[in-house]
């Protein structure tokens, strides 16, 4: 069956079994491998990815139910070259180990600043209830999502008048 979904802000038409897990079409069908494969089960986070403004887990969601939605994945936040402010937040903090879990929390710490760009430290650990970490750098990554909501902030202020006669 062929399903229209929005990715990234760019239309796509996959020809997929309706039930088929949304992270098995963005790795397989989109190569968008950012989402990674941890548990399958719901349990690990590391498959999040956002869909309208939610962080949801990937493994989950029937890419049926995704029709006229818009998904954004790590790949949508920035590029290596032009990072965005969560990807650029976690590269000044080196707040990755191994890097595997890191997309999923980036995701739903994108989700949440999407709400709120200045969480409290409780705010940021209930958005990152869902995603394990296994090296142990929690204290990284809280305060990479603090920096990135605070690089967000700071890209949203107008820009001061300048050469203007007083």
């Amino acid at each position: 069956m062929s399903i229209s979904l929005t990715v990234n802000g760019s239309p796509h038409q996959v020809d997929v079994d309706p039930a088929t897990p949304l992270l098995y079409v963005l790795r397989d069908d989109l190569a968008l491998n950012g989402a990674k494969y941890g548990c399958g089960l719901g349990q690990c986070g590391s498959c999040t990815v956002v869909v309208d403004g939610e962080a949801v887990l990937s493994c989950m969601v029937p890419v049926m139910l995704l029709e006229g939605r818009e998904i954004t994945t790590i790949e949508g936040l920035g590029t290596i070259d032009e990072p965005g402010p969560l990807q650029q937040a976690f590269i000044e903090l080196q707040a990755a180990q191994c890097g595997y879990c890191i997309p999923g929390m980036m995701m739903s710490g994108h989700a949440l600043l999407r709400r709120n760009a200045r969480p409290s430290d409780a705010e940021i650990r209930e958005a990152l209830a869902t995603n394990l970490c296994r090296c142990g750098t929690h204290m990284r990554i809280l305060a990479a999502i603090r920096r990135a909501g605070e690089l967000m902030q700071a890209a949203s202020l107008p820009e001061p008048d300048k050469g203007r006669a007083g």
